[in-house]
């Protein structure tokens, strides 16, 4: 094996494992705060990269570019979804929910079937074959900026967590909710901009990646949900640091595997490795084990 081609490969899976991270962080901060399974986490991506989509063809504008009217769009629906959908369901049994989510899905998909039909779209760009060479390492141009753009979303949704008013309104509510509530604070708008911020995350994350993937309003939704689980529930369900570390090893495998097995079953490798982990330890990689009496 070719070290300089081991790096090559490590080098993409880490870049694309950070994107997968974006969108496992926004699943694992909904269910941290509100309990609630979201099955149409996937088909937000997806709506984020028909945004880029539409940017792209009426305005001509770079995906990125369209990063400044996703972001806050993308946050100010998921409060609608939340206000309108979600909380009317939200302190009914676990089941209810989940089915919730499962109906905003299809909605969504079939939404963007009316609108887009069925074949697969994608934004090509001009520097979509621009490589940067560090130390005989070609890192795709592409990989590098949705890395960037990652790190640059994270970062901001760390600051908003740890050093602002609502960011601790947040942690007190994921940490006890009705204790929170005793101190003063309005659980149902803490839910409704968590879930603002998981959308925003997952549409940023579809954004990054439509210069790299195509979007199908029928599958690639579904494909996505299914990685945002993977990532989540290995590096710990509920833990949203974690998901960075299980968004990296997804990406890591799903790499590796394409380059040094076969390429057509890219998305199984994911899907065994994650198997084996939670059969070694089935808290995650970072969850807590804990001990019941």
């Amino acid at each position: 094996m070719d070290f300089v081609s081991l790096l090559q490969n490590l080098s993409n899976g880490i870049l694309i494992g950070t994107v997968y991270a974006l969108i496992g962080i926004g699943l694992s901060l909904v269910f941290g705060v509100m309990r609630v399974i979201n099955f149409a986490h996937g088909d937000f991506v997806v709506i984020g990269m028909y945004i880029a989509v539409v940017m792209n063809g009426l305005l001509g504008w770079d995906p990125y570019l369209s990063l400044i009217v996703a972001m806050p769009s993308g946050f100010l629906l998921g409060m609608l979804i939340q206000r309108l959908i979600l909380n009317r369901v939200i302190d009914a049994p676990p089941e209810t929910t989940m089915l919730a989510t499962l109906g905003l899905s299809l909605i969504i998909a079939n939404l963007l079937l009316l609108n887009f039909g069925g074949e697969p779209r994608s934004v090509r760009v001009g520097y979509a074959s621009d490589v940067l060479s560090v130390g005989g390492v070609n890192i795709s141009v592409i990989l590098l900026l949705a890395g960037v753009a990652t790190v640059c979303v994270t970062a901001l949704l760390y600051f908003i967590l740890n050093r602002t008013e609502i960011g601790r309104a947040i942690r007190a509510t994921a940490e006890n909710r009705l204790g929170a509530e005793l101190s003063g604070i309005n659980s149902r708008r803490i839910q409704a901009i968590v879930f603002g911020l998981g959308m925003m995350l997952a549409i940023t994350a579809g954004i990054t990646l439509i210069p790299l993937l195509f979007a199908s309003p029928v599958t690639t939704g579904a494909l996505f949900t299914l990685k945002a689980f993977v990532v989540t529930v290995l590096g710990g369900l509920g833990n949203v640091g974690a998901a960075i570390a299980g968004g990296i090893v997804l990406g890591v495998v799903e790499i590796l595997g394409t380059a040094y097995i076969a390429s057509e079953y890219r998305d199984a490798y994911g899907l065994v490795v994650f198997l084996a982990i939670l059969l070694m330890k089935p808290e995650g990689l970072f969850g807590r084990t804990i001990k019941r009496v």
